[in-house]
C-alpha cells in the first residue's frame, strides 16, 4: 500500500507533514509533549517504504521494548505489510544483534550471557572477596555506579576512585571468564568493534543508509557515538530537550547541540501543537519550563479548549494525602463515569508509595505499581531456576556458569579458565569440557578440583528425575537442601539473618507456586520443560499489559514518561521531594532537570490535574514540617485553584485565609 500524499496533508498539521515527507539529509525534529511524535515517526517510515526505500535499509532506534513494539505494530497497520526485514529496535537490543554476530572478534564465545544488575553486583562482590576487600569497603551500589561511569567514559581513575581500580579489572576479567557482558557493554563493545574493524563499520553503514532515533534527548554520549559511527547523511532524530530527565543514567540533552555541529546542513522542524492536554494544563507546563535557561524555546498550544483549573491541595500529612487521593479517585470515577485506568498517580520517589497503596487497599481501589524488581529477577530465584535449567539441559552454558560455584564449592577462576579453554578447543559445551577434564588421568586439574567438579556433576545428574515433573515441588525443595542454600545465605548476609530469612522465604514462595502450577488440572503436560518455558514467558518485559487494565496507575514520574492519563495526581509537590534534596546536594544545577521532571508530570494529564503538597511528612521516624515546591509558584496563578483541607474553621480564621489567598493570587473576579 502506498501513502496518498494528498490524504497525508489532510491528516497531519503542516509541521508534521514536513517531517513525514522530508526523507533525505539530516533532520532534527523537536517534538513537544503530546505533539503526535509517534504518529510522525510511523507515518515517516511508512512514507519511506511507499517511496521505494527497501525496509532492510531502515534502522529505527528507540528506548523501550514496548515503544519499539508499538511503533512496529503501527507501521504494519499503516502499510498492510509484514515487514520482516525492517529493524525497529532499542539501542541495547541492536547492540545485542551486533554482538551475537561479531563478539568472537573481541574474544568472547558467541553464546554469551547478559548480566543484569543482580548478576553484576554478585560478580563485584565475589571479585571483592577474592581481592580481600572488607565487607564495609564493598558498597555495591556505589561501586556499580562507578564502574558504569568508568566504562561509559563519564569518569576516569583518579584520587579516591583509584582504590577500586584492581577490583574493576578483576570484574572485567570475571565477565570474560563467565562469557558474559553487562548492560553498558551492549553499547561500548559495538563501538569498539566499529572503531577496530573499519570494514565492519562500512558494512553496517551500507546496510542501513536510513536511520531514525526516537527520544533523542535521552541518548547518552555513547549511544550518540554509536549512532554517529553508523549514520552517513540520511539520519532523522526526534526529541524534546524539555523532557530530558535521565542524566543520572547518562542521558545528555546536549546531544541535540552536538548533532547540529556534526551535521551542519541539518533541517530543523518544531512540533508545538499539542493534541493531548487542555489549554490550562499546557499554559501551566509552559509557565514552569520557561524558567529553564538551557533549552530550545518552544510554546506548546492546544485546540482542546481551556478545561478545568489545576487544583492544589495541602493535606496535613502523607496519610491524609493518600486518603484524599483515594477519595478523589472514587468521587471523580463516579461523577464523570471514568474507569480506574483513566487515573495516573505520580510521585517523585518510590518511598512515597506505601501510604497511597494502603489507602487504595482500604478503599478497594485496584491499582498497578510500575517499577521494582520482578520476582523472577531476584538473585536467589535466578540461582534456583538456573539449577533447574541445567538439570533440563546440561549444555546450557549461561546457567551452568551461574551455579558452578553458587553456593561456593572451591571452583575458582583458574579452573574456569581451563574449562573455557577446553570448551573452545573441543568446540563443545562447558558440561562436555567438565566430562573430558574429569576423564584425564594426568590432566591439568588437581584432585581436589576434580572432586569439587564431580560433586557438582553428581548433583545435576542425580536430580534428573525431576524432568518428568512428578513431585516437582518436593524435588526442588530437596535440591535446595542438598546444595545447602540456606547456609549459603547465612554466610552472604552475616550482618542480617533477617535478610537471609526473607530471601529464603522467596524460594519457599517459588516452590509453592510450582506446586500450584503442577496441580492445575489444565496442565496436560506438567514437565520441568513446560514449567521453564512458562516462566521464560512470564519474565518478559511486556508481561502484564492486559492484566493492568481497569486499575489505577501508581508510578514514579520517571516511569510515566511517554504515557498519558485523563486524570493525573502529582503527590508530594514539596521542597526536598521535587526538586529532590539529594539531586540538589549532588549539583545545584540539577534544579533544571528536576523542573523538567515536574514538566513531564504536568504534561501527562489530558483533562484534569490535581497536585498535593503535605504540611508535614514523616522522615526517619520523625514528623517534619514541609515547604511547598518552588515549582508550584511558577504555575501562573490564574490557572490554579487552591484548596484548604476540609475541616471546621472559625469565621476569623476563614477571613484571614481568604485575605492571604487574595494577596497571593490575583484571581480575576475574586
Amino acid at each position: 500500500m502506498s501513502l496518498d500524499l494528498h490524504q497525508l496533508k489532510q491528516e497531519l498539521n503542516p509541521e508534521q507533514y514536513r517531517a513525514v515527507t522530508t526523507l533525505e539529509g539530516p533532520i532534527l525534529i523537536i517534538a513537544g509533549a503530546g505533539s503526535g511524535k509517534t504518529r510522525v515517526i510511523t507515518y515517516r517510515i511508512a512514507n519511506m517504504l511507499s517511496s521505494g526505500i527497501p525496509q532492510s535499509q531502515i534502522l529505527a532506534l528507540t528506548f523501550t521494548n514496548k515503544a519499539a513494539k508499538e511503533m512496529e505494530g503501527r507501521i504494519k497497520e499503516l502499510t498492510g505489510r509484514k515487514l520482516q526485514n525492517l529493524t525497529v529496535s532499542t539501542f541495547h537490543a541492536f547492540g545485542v544483534k551486533i554482538l551475537r554476530a561479531h563478539i568472537t572478534a573481541l574474544g568472547w564465545r558467541d553464546n554469551f550471557s547478559i548480566y543484569d544488575d543482580t548478576d553484576r553486583k554478585a560478580l563485584i562482590k565475589e571479585t571483592g572477596r577474592e581481592l580481600k576487600f572488607t565487607a564495609d569497603a564493598l558498597d555495591l551500589y556505589k561501586i556499580g555506579t562507578l564502574f558504569s561511569d568508568i566504562k561509559m567514559g563519564r569518569k576516569s581513575w583518579q584520587g579516591a576512585n583509584d582504590m577500586y581500580r584492581g577490583l574493576y579489572e578483576g570484574y572485567q576479567e570475571g565477565l570474560k571468564l563467565f562469557n558474559a557482558v553487562d548492560f553498558d557493554d551492549l553499547i561500548m563493545l559495538p563501538i569498539r568493534l566499529f572503531k577496530e574493524y573499519s570494514e565492519l563499520r562500512a558494512e553496517y553503514r551500507n546496510h542501513y543508509p536510513y536511520i531514525m532515533v526516537d527520544e533523542f534527548q535521552d541518548t547518552s554520549r555513547q549511544q550518540y557515538e554509536l549512532m554517529h559511527l553508523l549514520a552517513d547523511r540520511n539520519v532523522a532524530v526526534v526529541g524534546d530537550d524539555d523532557q530530558s530527565i535521565y542524566s543520572w543514567r547518562g542521558a545528555d540533552y546536549k546531544n541535540i547541540l552536538q548533532f547540529e555541529k556534526d551535521f551542519p546542513d541539518v533541517t530543523e522542524i518544531r512540533l508545538e501543537q499539542n493534541y493531548r492536554s487542555t489549554e490550562t494544563i499546557l499554559a501551566a507546563a509552559n509557565g514552569v519550563i520557561s524558567h529553564n535557561t538551557n533549552r530550545k524555546t518552544k510554546t506548546l498550544w492546544s485546540g482542546n479548549g481551556s478545561g478545568k483549573p489545576i487544583e492544589i491541595f495541602m493535606p496535613e500529612n502523607e496519610a491524609a494525602e493518600a486518603e484524599f487521593i483515594a477519595e478523589s479517585i472514587q468521587g471523580i470515577a463516579m461523577e464523570e463515569k471514568r474507569m480506574y485506568d483513566d487515573f495516573g498517580v505520580l510521585m517523585r520517589a518510590n518511598t512515597q508509595s506505601r501510604p497511597i497503596e494502603e489507602a487504595f487497599l482500604e478503599a478497594n481501589i485496584p491499582y498497578t505499581m510500575s517499577g521494582g524488581t520482578s520476582f523472577f529477577q531476584r538473585k536467589e530465584i535466578k540461582d534456583i531456576i538456573s539449577y533447574l535449567r541445567v538439570i533440563a539441559n546440561h549444555d546450557d552454558d549461561v546457567n551452568l556458569l551461574r551455579i558452578l560455584n553458587t553456593p561456593r564449592r572451591g571452583i575458582g577462576r583458574s579452573t574456569l579458565g581451563q574449562l573455557n579453554d577446553t570448551a573452545t578447543s573441543l568446540n563443545s559445551s562447558l558440561w562436555t569440557a567438565i566430562d573430558y577434564l574429569l576423564s584425564l588421568e594426568n590432566g591439568p586439574l588437581s584432585e581436589k578440583t576434580k572432586a569439587d567438579l564431580q560433586s557438582f556433576k553428581s548433583i545435576i545428574e542425580n536430580n534428573s528425575g525431576m524432568i518428568s515433573g512428578k513431585g516437582l515441588a518436593q524435588k526442588v525443595r530437596a535440591l535446595v537442601d542438598e546444595i545447602g542454600y540456606w547456609d549459603y545465605l547465612i554466610g552472604e548476609y552475616q550482618k542480617s539473618e533477617k535478610a537471609a530469612r526473607y530471601k529464603f522465604m522467596n524460594i519457599e514462595s517459588l516452590i509453592r507456586s510450582i506446586d500450584t502450577w503442577k496441580n492445575n488440572p489444565n496442565n496436560y503436560e506438567a514437565t520441568l520443560y513446560t514449567y521453564l518455558n512458562r516462566i521464560t514467558l512470564l519474565s518478559r518485559d511486556d508481561m502484564g499489559d492486559d492484566e493492568d487494565k481497569g486499575k489505577v496507575n501508581l508510578m514514579t514520574i520517571h516511569a510515566s514518561k511517554g504515557l498519558e492519563f485523563p486524570v493525573v495526581f502529582i503527590a508530594g509537590a514539596e521542597e526536598g521531594l521535587i526538586p529532590h534534596a539529594r539531586s540538589l546536594e549532588e549539583n545545584e544545577n540539577n534544579v533544571e532537570e528536576e523542573r523538567r521532571l515536574f514538566y513531564v508530570a504536568i504534561t501527562r494529564a489530558r483533562d484534569k490535574l490535581l497536585i498535593s503538597a503535605c504540611r508535614k511528612r514523616r522522615r526517619m521516624q520523625a514528623e517534619t514540617d514541609c515547604v511547598p515546591s518552588r515549582f508550584l509558584d511558577e504555575i501562573p496563578p490564574n490557572l490554579v485553584e487552591y484548596h484548604e483541607e476540609t475541616k471546621e474553621v472559625d469565621p476569623d480564621t476563614a477571613q484571614k485565609i481568604l485575605a492571604q489567598m487574595k494577596k497571593r493570587f490575583t484571581v480575576p473576579g475574586f
